[in-house]
């Protein structure tokens, strides 16, 4: 199928300069960023073949947890064991490493847009990076109820585990939104996803493939919930 959708919008951002210092001094930072490029290749290919196969539509937003960065193989991530466990339906996958809120408005909802096929489940699982930034971080409120309001309804989002301030005010307008929109809560704030001894990759950052389980079960619970499928 021709769509109107732009694949150089799935190439994550370029890693800032602390990054590519931390990429040169620690093995582990360096493995896990190699997989940043091939991954994005490999979820670019996989997103041409499930636009041109049949079955229910899933169209998975978000940042580099997303795209499965720090798991062996790109669709060893939360939204690739995942998948797995839902035969028959197709999954597009327009997350971006680095991702921020900002991104996800700008690129990838109109690159949901772009699909021409309208999905039937969405999922979000987006603002780490932001939380993460000094610079970033003031505007985050603002972007997130901007786009807490234009993602379709039914969305089923993420929110963070996290209990600083900022988190707290993250989760904050994440429940309203569910709660006046509809849609529908991964509840990461659980024992699951918040202990994350053992479960995290090379780079001491991202998942690895058990911490992806992890996730991938929580998003299938809010899935699966009565209504869903």
């Amino acid at each position: 199928m021709t769509t109107g959708f732009d694949y150089s919008n799935l190439s994550g951002r370029p890693s800032g300069p602390v990054l590519r210092v931390l990429s040169r001094v620690l093995p582990g930072v360096r493995r896990v960023q190699e997989q940043v490029e091939p991954y994005a290749a490999a979820w670019q290919e996989h997103n041409r073949a499930a636009l041109a196969a049949d079955g229910p539509l899933w169209v998975a937003l978000g940042d580099s947890l997303t795209v499965g960065v720090g798991a062996g193989a790109y669709d060893r991530g939360w939204v690739g064991q995942l998948a797995a466990r839902m035969p028959g339906w197709r999954v597009v996958n327009l997350a971006v490493s680095g991702g921020r809120v900002r991104d996800v408005l700008d690129r990838q909802l109109p690159a949901l847009a772009a699909l021409g096929q309208v999905p039937d489940l969405v999922t979000l699982l987006i603002g780490n990076n932001d939380l993460v930034s000094p610079r970033l971080r003031p505007a985050l409120p603002a972007d997130l109820a901007e786009l807490l309001r234009r993602v379709p309804p039914g969305t089923v989002v993420g929110n963070q585990p996290a209990t600083y301030a900022a988190a707290l005010e993250v989760n904050r307008l994440i429940d309203e939104a569910v709660a006046a929109r509809g849609l529908r809560l991964a509840e990461l704030r659980v024992p699951l996803t918040r202990n994350w001894s053992g479960r995290l990759a090379a780079d001491h950052f991202h998942p690895n493939e058990r911490g992806y389980s992890g996730l991938a079960t929580v998003f299938e619970a809010a899935i699966t919930t009565p209504g869903m499928q």
